[in-house]
């Protein structure tokens, strides 16, 4: 059975104590850092398959750190740990590109769970609800969603994405003109409930999902709003009526 590597990277010795430990246990290896200093080496020389990431840290904060990852182009899984009632360092981290976040303190049994979460969507076949050829792939204007592969391609160029902005995109190609609530988009692709379903996230990943398809000299909508109800996706991106 192959063990998933974890970074943990916080200026919390304690804290990095306690999720080696507990993390340890669940069956995971685990590596700490208690900075950014040296992250870009450790990917290098010994690459995990998901990071914990402190937003407050000394120098280089969290934020500014998976800002700089997406604009590199690397998709490794990030999960933001983020000041209790912060919302904004929360929705400010989707918005860089983390995959998912978890206001401090918590239980280690959530973080685990939100690993775990994140895990799946990152190596398992995306789209819930939908049956899909392990190769199949999905074109629309000058993209192709190569669902095996699961990547977005723009004219031969790869397109990064997040794991949790795949499984969104995966759901709405799928049901092509089919508007989706938000809640159902939550519940397909991230599989989150109603406890969070009115989380303004996938709001976040709906709009790095439209930088990532439309450009500034274009018109095409390929993924529309639905007022009052959701989105939808829209193969041909015209507007609908």
């Amino acid at each position: 059975m192959e063990h998933n590597k974890i970074l943990v990277v916080d200026d919390d010795a304690k804290l990095r104590e306690l999720l080696t430990r507990y993390l340890n246990q669940q069956g995971y290896i685990v590596e700490t850092l208690p900075d950014a200093k040296d992250l870009e080496r450790k990917l290098a020389r010994n690459r995990p398959d998901l990071i914990v990431l402190d937003v407050m840290m000394p120098g280089e904060d969290g934020l500014a750190v998976v800002r700089q990852l997406r604009a590199q182009g690397e998709t490794i899984p990030v999960i933001m740990l983020t000041a209790r009632g912060e919302d904004i360092d929360r929705i400010l981290g989707l918005e860089m590109g983390a995959d998912d976040y978890l206001p401090k303190p918590f239980n280690p049994r959530e973080l685990t769970a939100r690993i775990q979460s994140v895990l799946r969507r990152h190596h398992a076949t995306p789209a819930l609800g939908a049956r899909h050829d392990g190769d199949e792939e999905i074109p629309f204007g000058e993209f192709i969603l190569k669902l095996g592969q699961r990547e977005l391609y723009h004219n031969e160029q790869i397109i990064p994405l997040t794991s949790a902005e795949f499984a969104v995109l995966s759901v709405l190609v799928s049901h092509p003109r089919r508007p989706l609530t938000r809640e159902q988009l939550m519940e397909m692709a991230l599989g989150k409930g109603n406890g969070e379903s009115l989380d303004r996230s996938i709001d976040v990943h709906i709009s790095r999902l439209r930088k990532a398809l439309e450009s500034n000299d274009t018109q095409l909508r390929y993924i529309q709003t639905v007022w009052g109800y959701g989105y939808v996706f829209v193969p041909d991106g015209t507007p609908r009526d």
